[in-house]
């Protein structure tokens, strides 16, 4: 019983990181739920289909919309344009 209270706590873990092997560098990616979590390294990129992952397990559109692992979304937030 306590082996499935342990993995309940952790898939409802909001700092959810893709495993270790693949965040290799120093210092650790920030965790997706902090407000940072866009500093994260890139670990699959595909401009072709407007997305990429990061070390994080964050999906960062090229719209700049974000999908969040625990399936929270971040709207786009490009900045306004300049109007001269």
């Amino acid at each position: 019983m306590e082996r499935i209270t342990q993995l309940d706590s952790a898939a409802n873990d909001t700092s959810t990181r893709l495993p270790d092997a693949l965040c290799t560098h120093t210092p650790k990616c920030p965790a997706a739920d902090s407000p940072d979590r866009e500093a994260a390294h890139i670990v699959a990129h595909h401009p072709e289909q407007g997305w990429s992952l990061l070390c994080n397990a964050v999906l960062v559109f090229e719209d700049t919309g974000e999908l969040l692992p625990d399936g929270r979304v971040i709207a786009p937030h490009r900045p306004l344009a300049v109007v001269a």
